[in-house]
């Protein structure tokens, strides 16, 4: 049936519901539109305006059911569909908001404001070629408007027509050659044409342009640094994220070219001048001197004997630059033998003397070679020496402090090099000296995590916040070990002293989104055995991504209004990438691995409910509960203040946001008992196998719920990615026999065309011809010095039934020559056995303890709490805290 035709005067109403609704007199339009109603009561625009002003109001699922309605009735209205698109798009529904956008231009092509919406939602979803659509028709309606034409060019580059977006480019700085001297967002705009040129392989056009607008020549480019970095090959620093990575190499591009020689030498010389300018302005600028050097064909990552001795007189230019210490540690890379002991006393005499506390991790790329390492060792146990047999009557004010320094490098080069032991005597020998230098018990407690010893680790760091208390990054390095100690609540304790008050710390970081908090914290739980709430931390991390992807949608209409293009582009790029980042990874496969076990274990996620709430106990709580919330309902308003409060609540303006919805489930007991625990897991990994192909874990955790999923193109795909990556990977040996067993067990071939692509493939990763056991022994002769090529061994026969003795007894060989055993591997050994429920794994546990002397991983579990227990015994009271605060 055809919707209701409005009177004339129906019509005026009908648009002073919209202006009602565009000033937010919600009251009014409300009124309005049941007005409207009452005389047409079939009117679907109508309907959907309530609606969505009773959204508004916070009456979403009347509201939202009203729209449905309204849209029933009128699909042919342009209103209707935009008002359902809001509210999807409130809803972070942008694919589904969009559609329904499309579908309001076909009955009104040329509304601004829908156009305008759409062509956000088409950034936001990247659909760029709908997006070009869309720019042109804004542009069409409005060519008058420079925003449009940038929000063109902008498309024709996502899109991939980089000569269009040339021609926009063009076009608008054709029309706008009478700006003012000083206008950013024509600067803005002219280093976004040089990126797109850059992009091009127009480098020439690019140089032409930077020199034609260089603001020191009265051009429009007024960040020379940025313009200058372009010419020179790439950029840095603040400068860098400032001109959205214009690492555009243009010179040493053009000399790529095959352009005539004394171009080129041209080309050489411009670049050479433009990073002298840089560093003239910044000679602390490792990019500078690394294009510096790239610009004479010197590569500062791969110097070779030949060039070694030019690179070295290019930097000695610099030596004699004031406070510059850059050329002098560029030239510790540079320099071998001899020549670098001679430049590398210095430059630790220099360090050690001032004090500087990252002098460590300023050497520690050297440590890459060997001799150098040495050389370093030497060098520090020379000043060591001299130091402590100097007579304190020379009267150098700077020897004790001196010597304090060189034994906290020392330190550290020993623990890098898993010399712990000695390490931690260094320290005894530092702290003694000087027991009131944080830097020596955050080492300790750095020496010991690396030994094994996550208690002891935490307790030192401990050590080191107590003499500095308002110290937030050691404050926060102290909660960080707490929780790989597995002692949560002491944890959150010391992040509460700086999270705000009157919510919980786990509550404040949460929405902070503390990325390093919420992994070590679901880590922690998952160490713990508390699967549920360490899922319920992996999903916020989950969370914190979707907001980072949500988070962007502000500033697509924003950025092209203030022509910040290059941030901008590079945005978007970053935001593609952004669930690659490692926490989001880690979150992802440690997730997937808790699903995994509660799938293959049916009595995992039930033992884990708690054991004293009943079915009896639950049923009263819930008849409590809703006893108060009905007295609550029924209770009459106290005054009149009240009944005016409520009122006005009723006309308040809520958005279209929906209500954040109140946590059901906030200890994960029901998310541990989900019956779709794969499908749950694949949802996490949806993706991720294109976003990083390179990722080892990633494609054992899809293979692992593929397999499972009888997805079997889809798990040998995945190890045969893994085999290209590493052949020799121990998990990727036990998932290959796990995998051929797997399948030669199925009741029945599997039919073409999936069955002779997947033997072809599994024959790819191993010859039919060998058997699971030849092919599992050979794995152990390559690798038998490897314990966790012996742990794979362990698990392939296990998949093969071997007995129980015959796998406990193949991984204890972990414990004899000439295997290189360290703690890790050996709690990953445990691990295992307890894992197979063996009773052999005491008897691992007491071995390994007695061979690691200083780790605490193979306590048992009543030594273990004894630890944590005295931590928590031995720590200080707020009102201790609060007196050394005050005394340091």
């Amino acid at each position: 049936m055809a919707p209701p035709i409005l009177a004339q005067k129906d019509k005026k109403l009908f648009a002073d519901l919209l202006s009602q609704y565009e000033n937010r007199q919600l009251s009014k339009g409300r009124k309005t539109a049941d007005q409207i109603l009452k005389k047409y009561p079939e009117h679907g625009e109508t309907m959907c305006m309530k609606g969505l002003i009773l959204v508004h109001l916070g009456q979403r699922d009347e509201g939202i059911n009203l729209v449905k309605e309204g849209m029933r009735k009128d699909l042919s209205s342009h209103i209707c569909w935009h008002v359902w698109a809001l509210i999807q798009k409130s809803e972070h529904k942008y694919e589904d908001a969009l559609k329904s956008y499309i579908q309001a231009l076909k009955f009104d092509k040329d509304n601004f404001n829908i156009l305008r919406d759409t062509a956000v939602l088409q950034t936001q979803t990247r659909q760029f070629e709908g997006l070009v659509d869309t720019r042109h028709n804004l542009l069409r309606l409005r060519p008058y408007n420079r925003h449009h034409w940038v929000g063109l060019a902008v498309a024709y580059q996502l899109n991939g027509n980089l000569a269009e977006a040339k021609q926009v480019l063009e076009c608008i700085e054709g029309f706008l050659r009478n700006v003012g001297s000083y206008n950013v967002e024509f600067s803005e705009l002219l280093m976004y044409h040089v990126r797109i040129l850059e992009d091009m392989g127009d480098f020439q056009s690019a140089v032409d342009m930077l020199e034609s607008h260089d603001r020191a020549k009265g051009g429009s480019v007024l960040n020379r640094i940025a313009g200058t970095e372009m010419k020179g090959v790439t950029t840095c620093g603040l400068c860098l994220e400032r001109t959205s990575y214009f690492t555009a190499r243009l010179l040493a591009k053009l000399k790529e070219s095959n352009a005539d020689d004394d171009q080129k030498t041209a080309w050489t010389e411009q670049a050479d001048a433009a990073w002298r300018w840089l560093l003239s302005q910044n000679a602390d600028g490792y990019e500078y001197y690394k294009g510096l050097l790239a610009n004479q064909g010197i590569d500062l990552a791969n110097v070779t004997d030949e060039n070694r001795e030019k690179a070295l007189e290019m930097l000695r230019g610099y030596f004699n630059v004031q406070f510059a210490t850059a050329p002098r540690r560029l030239a510790l890379h540079v320099t071998t033998g001899q020549e670098f002991k001679d430049f590398i006393k210095p430059y630790l005499t220099n360090a050690l003397t001032k004090g500087i506390p990252s002098l460590f991790a300023d050497l520690k790329p050297l440590y890459k070679d060997s001799v150098k390492c040495q050389i370093i060792e030497d060098t520090v146990e020379e000043f060591r020496a001299t130091l402590e047999t100097s007579s304190p009557s020379t009267g150098d004010s700077n020897e004790p402090t001196t010597y304090l320094w060189a034994l906290y490098l020392l330190a550290q080069h020993h623990s890098y090099l898993g010399r712990h032991k000695q390490a931690l005597d260094i320290l005894d020998i530092a702290i003694v000296h000087t027991p009131t230098l944080p830097e020596l018990y955050m080492t300790r407690a750095r020496v010991l995590k690396r030994a094994g010893d996550p208690h002891g680790a935490a307790r030192a760091m401990n050590d080191a916040r107590l003499l500095d208390g308002q110290d937030r990054f050691i404050n926060t390095k102290t909660g960080k070990y707490l929780l790989r100690a597995g002692m949560i609540s002491e944890a959150d304790t010391i992040f509460s002293k700086f999270t705000r008050g009157g919510a919980s710390a786990a509550a404040d970081l949460e929405e902070m989104q503390a990325m390093h908090y919420l992994v070590e914290q679901g880590d922690s739980y998952r160490r713990a055995g508390k699967l549920n709430l360490a899922l319920k931390k992996y999903y916020v991390i989950q969370k914190v991504f979707e907001s980072f992807r949500e988070d962007q949608y502000e500033f697509h209409q924003y950025s092209v209004r203030k022509t910040i293009l290059n941030v901008y582009t590079e945005m978007l790029k970053w935001e593609d990438n952004v669930r690659s980042h490692p926490g989001f990874i880690h979150a992802a496969v440690a997730t997937v691995q808790i699903w995994v076990a509660l799938y293959d274990d049916a009595t995992l996620g039930p033992s884990l409910q708690p054991a004293e709430t009943t079915t009896s106990d639950v049923s009263s709580k819930k008849a409590i509960n809703k006893a108060k919330k009905a007295a609550r309902k029924g209770q009459p308003e106290a005054d009149g203040a009240n009944s005016k409060k409520a009122t006005a609540t009723q006309s308040e303006d809520r958005g279209l946001e929906p209500p954040r919805l109140r946590d059901e489930d906030p200890e994960g007991l029901k998310l541990v008992l989900a019956e779709d625990p794969l499908e749950r897991a694949d949802k996490y990994l949806t993706g991720l196998s294109e976003l990083v192909p390179q990722n080892m874990d990633i494609c054992f955790a899809i293979y692992d719920v593929a397999i499972r999923r009888k997805k079997y193109l889809q798990a040998v795909r995945m190890l045969v990615r893994a085999h290209s990556l590493d052949p020799e990977h121990p998990d990727l040996h036990s998932r290959i026999a796990h995998l051929r067993n797997t399948v030669s067990l199925l009741p029945e071939p599997i039919p073409a065309p999936v069955g002779p692509v997947l033997a072809e493939s599994i024959a790819s990763l191993i010859p039919p011809e060998v058997s699971l056991e030849l092919f599992n022994s050979q794995y152990l002769q390559n690798h038998s010095s490897s314990p966790m090529a012996i742990v794979a061994h362990a698990k392939v026969a296990q998949i093969l039934k071997a007995p129980q003795d015959e796998v406990d007894s193949i991984l204890f060989t972990v414990l004899k020559e000439p295997v290189q055993l360290d703690h890790e591997a050996a709690f990953a050994v445990l691990s295992y056995l307890k894992e197979m429920k063996t009773l052999c794994a005491e008897e691992f546990r007491i071995a390994c303890n007695d061979r690691f002397e200083l780790s605490t991983l193979f306590r048992s579990d009543e030594e273990i709490a004894a630890l944590q227990r005295s931590f928590t015994e031995s720590g200080e009271s707020p009102a201790d805290s609060e007196t050394l605060e005050t005394l340091i």
